[in-house]
């Protein structure tokens, strides 16, 4: 199925005729690039970064690890293959050096030759502030920072889905956000990354627009419907994001780095996946599977705080002129918010709709001050669907409209955690706290 005809799977073509009018003016909006498979932004951006000369590691990043105060993995390209590739690393400003050799993790997909590799820094010291850099046969890259996870306060950034035209926006969006929140220790990007997951100029110019964060914070990806898309918008497994991001195991044989959690200081993280359908024509079971682990991994985890992060929305709203279209709850909501109520999740955070909405407490599919706080999160590229969503009885805020894109920052305290979401000029747009 095309990704236009996903979010309005079993439609009809009449209703979906809507859907496509609308990311037809999106496409006119931004200059007419949508539809295109490398904008002449991204061929522009890609093809001057690609002259750099830091070769030895291109779109160099660090991956969020199960226990991040004790680990991390640092992962890169390179235009032709390394010998002997590694990292070095050091307690920052010490100049005892220990070095850890790298695994190759070598991939094609979009006739593109990826010679990519990977580090996994085990036994680091918690709350410490490290340096890494790559080295190769004859060649060392340079120092950049890494800070491992303490026990105590910390905040991260939070960006929804990214997918876009060009990814200019999305550059300057998230790198004004890294710029106002130096304090920030990883950042999340709620899924749908990029619009067509298999089109490496997308990929490119997604890692673009995080140069200079991605290889000092730790990042926590999750997987949308867009990363499923073959060139062609049907659907196929997501073999890009499953190479760019060796995110925690989670003991699943079928499903390995689809879903995972991970700690931070007094949270439980749990990044679930919520492409069930798109992945169901070739390995099935994935929403099965999960609610077997959801309840394990939550219940062996004693962590003060739990926060779920899922990409589709867990409620689903009303179209404008589609009066049919009822407001209720979605297939992702009627899954999981039964077993959120159940294991005390606090936080949720959704995705995919490109519209902010807090929508509060909510508890058996109403709302109640003893559920979990649900946000959605939002739209951090160029995608947008102006006045296409009618307001859900269980929104409580609503970003302004027409929208533009925002980002959120969370801060964790010992007693409270505070959500805050701004637009891209840095105003503050809502603030909501959950104390415990």
């Amino acid at each position: 199925m095309k990704a236009r005809d996903k979010v309005f799977a079993g439609d009809s073509n009449e209703q979906k005729n809507f859907y496509y009018g609308a990311l037809a003016t999106l496409g006119l909006l931004a200059g007419g690039f949508y539809f295109a498979k490398g904008s002449l932004y991204r061929q522009a951006v890609n093809g001057v970064r690609s002259l750099s000369g830091e070769v030895e590691a291109r779109f160099l990043r660090q991956l969020i690890t199960s226990d991040a105060a004790h680990s991390r993995t640092i992962m890169w390209q390179s235009d032709s293959p390394l010998t002997n590739a590694g990292v070095e690393y050091r307690l920052a400003g010490q100049e005892d050096i220990r070095m850890t050799a790298a695994r190759e993790d070598f991939f094609t997909d979009d006739g593109v030759e990826n010679n990519q590799y990977l580090v996994n820094l085990q036994n680091l010291e918690a709350d410490t502030d490290y340096e890494y850099r790559v080295v190769a046969e004859g060649a060392t890259g340079e120092w950049h920072s890494l800070r491992t996870a303490g026990a105590e306060d910390f905040e991260c950034l939070i960006f929804p889905d990214s997918q876009s035209s060009d990814y200019s926006d999305w550059e300057a969006l998230a790198q004004d956000a890294a710029r106002r929140n130096p304090q920030a220790a990883f950042f999340i990007n709620m899924g749908d990354i990029v619009d067509n997951g298999e089109d490496h100029t997308q990929w490119q110019a997604w890692f673009n627009g995080v140069e200079g964060i991605m290889d000092r914070l730790p990042f926590v990806p999750l997987m949308g419907n867009h990363e499923t898309y073959d060139q062609n918008w049907q659907v196929r497994l997501p073999e890009a994001y499953l190479h760019y991001f060796a995110v925690p195991e989670n003991g699943s044989e079928d499903f390995s780095r689809y879903y995972y959690s991970f700690d931070y200081g007094e949270v439980h993280f749990i990044v679930l996946n919520s492409q069930w359908d798109e992945t169901e024509e070739f390995k099935p079971g994935l929403k099965e599977e999960q609610l077997q682990w959801l309840r394990k991994d939550a219940e062996d985890s004693d962590k003060k705080w739990k926060i779920a992060l899922i990409h589709k929305d867990v409620l689903q709203y009303r179209i404008h002129k589609r009066p049919e279209r009822q407001e209720g709850i979605s297939d992702v909501g009627e899954a999981f918010m039964p077993l959120f109520d159940e294991l005390g999740i606090d936080l949720v955070f959704t995705a995919h709709l490109h519209t902010y909405r807090n929508r509060g407490h909510i508890r058996n599919f109403q709302r109640d001050s003893g559920g979990p706080l649900y946000i959605l999160t939002g739209v951090a590229g160029n995608v947008r669907y102006p006045g296409l969503w009618v307001d859900h009885q269980l929104d409580e805020v609503v970003a302004p409209q027409p929208e533009t894109d925002n980002y959120l920052t969370m801060q964790v305290t010992a007693r409270e955690i505070t959500v805050r979401c701004f637009l891209p000029d840095g105003r503050e747009i809502d603030r909501v706290t959950v104390t415990k």
